[in-house]
């Protein structure tokens, strides 16, 4: 088995100009643990949150080496030998908390080894923060892409050498703002098999270290794509969902988009007021269908 390369040759950055730009600067980390329990910036937590048990699972925080410090994680993958094949799962702004903890659980369940980095460990402590704008502004938007796409190829490799999992059998999936690093990451990496971007945000705002938005690589996918959306997201225009899927069509790359009618941003997130069962359940069967079908 081969390791997925840590930085992919300057062959498969075509089109990807200022997305990957190296050095990038060195921080400390601020966050070295993870949330404990759902995050601190939602007011409520529904008791319809899914709860997944670890029984035959290897489950619980990690620390993920990175080229300036260990990164914290979490991953679940099943007991036994492996190898498994590997799924990241990309966190929403909220940090690596309960939700995305049992989304990997449930993927464990299923066979897979899933790893979730905590992404923003260098930018501030989400494990303290209450605000929603004060996230965005003092943590989201300070995350160099460039950081972003080296943490996840960091996560892939330290996966394939200490968690049993199998970089050529690798997928990837994130929500909201984790959407968004979905469809950057499936244009950077050549050794995915299979992306699945949940109401991935594909507009928005350029700057120094984020020079790229999702809609400016749709036509630099190197992996087949399932955007997941809902038409009454009011942050996400439908036309801008098409126009994603067409662009990267017209380049030749294999996109496919469903929307859900009447659906809201978040509709995954079983733990918040937007969670909508169907849509959710709907959209998690089409998501391991289209990793069955690229062979993840």
């Amino acid at each position: 088995m081969t390791s997925p390369l840590a930085t992919p040759p300057s062959s498969t950055l075509e089109g990807l100009d200022g997305l990957v730009r190296e050095p990038f600067s060195r921080r400390s980390f601020v966050m070295t643990s993870l949330i404990t329990g759902f995050t601190l910036a939602t007011t409520t937590v529904l008791a319809q949150a899914i709860k997944t048990d670890a029984t035959g699972l290897v489950a619980g925080d990690v620390q993920i080496p990175t080229s300036d410090g260990n990164m914290p994680g979490y991953r679940a993958m099943p007991e036994g030998n492996g190898p498994f094949p590997l799924v990241i799962v990309i966190e929403e702004i909220f940090g690596v908390h309960e939700y995305i903890k049992d989304t990997c659980r449930r993927l464990a369940k299923l066979g897979y080894c899933a790893v979730a980095p905590e992404l923003y460990a260098r930018q501030g402590d989400l494990t303290k923060m209450t605000d929603v704008q004060q996230i965005v502004s003092q943590v989201i938007s300070k995350k160099p892409d460039a950081e972003l796409v080296s943490d996840l190829d960091a996560s892939v490799a330290w996966a394939v050498k200490d968690s049993k999992a199998d970089g050529n059998r690798l997928a990837v999936t994130g929500f909201c703002r984790g959407g968004r690093a979905t469809w950057l990451y499936a244009a950077h990496n050549p050794k995915i098999k299979a992306a699945v971007a949940w109401y991935g945000p594909l507009g928005g705002n350029r700057s120094d270290i984020q020079p790229k938005t999702a809609a400016d690589v749709a036509g630099a996918l190197q992996a087949p794509v399932l955007g997941l959306y809902g038409a009454a997201d009011t942050g996400i225009p439908v036309a801008d969902v098409e126009k994603q899927r067409d662009t990267a069509r017209a380049a030749g790359k294999t996109v496919e988009i469903v929307i859900y009618p009447d659906t809201p941003h978040a509709f995954h997130a079983d733990y918040r007021p937007s969670y909508r069962k169907e849509a959710a359940e709907d959209g998690w069967k089409r998501m391991l269908a289209w990793f069955k079908q690229y062979g993840v």
